[in-house]
C-alpha cells in the first residue's frame, strides 16, 4: 500500500470522492438559485476545494465564498485552493442553507447546500428541485418542503406498520388458500 504524509500525519492514498453538485442549465431564465451541492462533511476546509474545482470550468476563478455559520462548526477565512485561495465569509443574515459564491469572469453563483446526513433519495429530489430554471423558490423554501415530506413519508410507514401489525395485512405466504369447505 502507498502512503503519503501531509502534515504529520500518514494518510493512505484513496482516490478522491466526486464533487456532488447539480446545476442549472444554461438559460436566460434567472432563478434564486444556480443548482445544489451536496458536500460528505461540514468541514470547509476539505470540502470546498473540490466544489470550487468542479464550478471553476463554468464560472471561472472563484474568490470567494459566503455561508452562514449555523450550518458550520468551523468557518475558516482563507481556503486554499489549487492554484489561488478563496476567501471565506460569513453572515448570519444569509440562508443556512445556502453558499454564494463569487467569480470574478461569472459573478455570483448561489447553491443550496444540502446537509451530508441526508438520505440519498432525498438528496437527489433536493438536487433536482434546486436546479430548475428560473425557479422562485429558495433554499429555505426547499429545505422545509423536503422535511415537511420527509415527516409524512415516516408518518405513512408508521400507519401501515401499525396496520399490518394490528393483523390488517390482506398478504397471505404464497401457496396457502381459504377453504371454506362445509
Amino acid at each position: 500500500m502507498t502512503a503519503t504524509v501531509e502534515r504529520g500525519v500518514a494518510r493512505a492514498l484513496v482516490p478522491p470522492l466526486p464533487t456532488r453538485i447539480s446545476l442549472t442549465p444554461k438559460t436566460t431564465l434567472a432563478g434564486q438559485l444556480d443548482g445544489a451541492w451536496w458536500p460528505y462533511s461540514r468541514d470547509l476546509i476539505t470540502e470546498l476545494p473540490p466544489l470550487v474545482e468542479a464550478l471553476e470550468g463554468r464560472w471561472g476563478r472563484i474568490t470567494r465564498a459566503m455561508v452562514n455559520p449555523t450550518r458550520w462548526p468551523v468557518v475558516p477565512h482563507k481556503v486554499p485552493v489549487t492554484g489561488h485561495t478563496v476567501h471565506v465569509g460569513w453572515f448570519t443574515e444569509q440562508d443556512p442553507d445556502k453558499m454564494i459564491l463569487l467569480s470574478c469572469t461569472a459573478g455570483r453563483c448561489d447553491l443550496l447546500v444540502i446537509p451530508p446526513e441526508t438520505e440519498p433519495a432525498a438528496a437527489a429530489r433536493l438536487m433536482t428541485a434546486a436546479a430548475v430554471p428560473g425557479s422562485v423558490l429558495t433554499a429555505g423554501v426547499l429545505m422545509s418542503e423536503e422535511a415537511a415530506m420527509g415527516r409524512r413519508m415516516r408518518d405513512a410507514r408508521s400507519s401501515q406498520e401499525a396496520w399490518e401489525t394490528d393483523g390488517g395485512s390482506p398478504c397471505r405466504p404464497s401457496g396457502t388458500r381459504s377453504s371454506a369447505r362445509g
